[in-house]
């Protein structure tokens, strides 16, 4: 288990700012931020690279903040996975069994456990220069992962990869992380390749971190609007709460609420259901048009008028076109109030 407590650190520039996060063993956590977070400062601490100005990190109880790099037991895969230029893939995967001093007849037997489990037979004797963006990641994991860390820090790991080859790859990786039940915590700034991986999705902002949950906890319970914005939420509006409704425009939705003003709310395009016309005896049911068609790689986007403007997502073929009338239909369970930003 990871534990890091009220971490600060200052490297000029930027700053982490009182970090209190939790990572459980054999957990898959992502640290997921837009670029200039502080995602890839935090596994720099962790590994090492930095002393902190306040705080501390625990690895198994034990407090790490005053160990070497090479002492901690964490496996660090940088973004250019640093092979080493002049040596072969088997040789740079054996570096830490021979850094570690391990006789030669272990150091063959883990190596060429480990190429065999990631597939690599076949470019064991090449150098990195004659290697591809996925051969390079997976001899990078090798290299980290020979010496049996309990804990893997991978950051950025696939964003040097092609979009087909990200979605083989984060499989890959999940499948790896799951064998070997080690804790890997993954950086990225992309939302789908967080979801694509993670256990718990730890979001980072500004050097803060902000909310750390599952997936399906941070789309239905998020903590506020940044957080809402950053997974994508397309259907953010304010409005004023009577404590049993909301209402934007002139559009008055079911939603009991706390309290009573001023609120904002957020609805998924995925939970705006679109029927027929005429189709209106459910709650939170509207009269709407279609003003635009999208058509995205695996499902269709619509933007529908109700009185508001909102954003429905409908995975298969296209079933409306624009001018159509429909039915418009939000359950009160996934409309979303969000936190007021504070004017202080």
């Amino acid at each position: 288990m990871i534990e890091i407590r009220n971490l600060s650190g200052n490297l000029g520039g930027f700053c982490l700012k009182d970090i209190n996060l939790t990572i459980n063993d054999g957990e898959y956590m992502v640290l997921l931020g837009p670029t200039g977070a502080g995602k890839t400062v935090l596994i720099e601490y962790l590994v090492g690279m930095y002393r902190q100005t306040e705080g501390s990190i625990l690895v198994d109880g034990e407090d790490i903040t005053p160990l070497y790099t090479e002492e901690r037991n964490i496996a660090y895969v940088p973004q250019d996975y640093a092979l080493f230029p002049n040596l072969t893939v088997e040789k740079n995967i054996a570096y830490g069994l021979e850094a570690k001093g391990l006789p030669q007849h272990e150091i063959v037997q883990i190596r060429d456990e480990i190429i065999s489990s990631l597939g690599i037979e076949y470019i064991r004797q090449r150098m990195p220069l004659n290697l591809s963006g996925g051969e390079k990641q997976r001899v990078a994991l090798g290299r980290a992962l020979a010496t049996q860390p309990s804990v893997v820090l991978l950051d950025e790991p696939l964003s040097a990869l092609d979009e087909n080859l990200r979605a083989t790859m984060s499989k890959e990786l999940q499948a790896l992380q799951r064998k070997t039940n080690a804790t890997f915590v993954h950086v990225c700034h992309n939302f789908e390749e967080a979801a694509s991986v993670a256990d718990r999705i730890a979001i980072m902002n500004n050097g803060h971190l902000i909310q750390v949950d599952t997936l399906e906890n941070l789309k239905t319970r998020p903590l506020n609007e940044f957080i809402v914005r950053f997974l994508k939420t397309q259907n953010i509006f304010p409005g004023v709460s009577d404590g049993l409704s909301i209402g934007i425009n002139e559009v008055s939705l079911k939603k009991p609420s706390p309290f009573q003003g001023n609120v904002k709310i957020a609805i998924r395009p995925e939970h705006v259901y679109l029927g027929p016309p005429n189709d209106g005896e459910k709650e939170n049911s509207f009269a709407g048009r279609i003003a635009q068609v999208s058509y995205k790689p695996h499902l269709v986007e619509y933007g529908v008028d109700i009185g508001m403007p909102l954003i429905a997502f409908h995975i298969g073929r296209e079933k409306y076109r624009v001018g159509d009338l429909v039915t418009v239909h939000i359950p009160q369970e996934h409309i979303i109030l969000v936190e007021l930003e504070s004017s202080c």
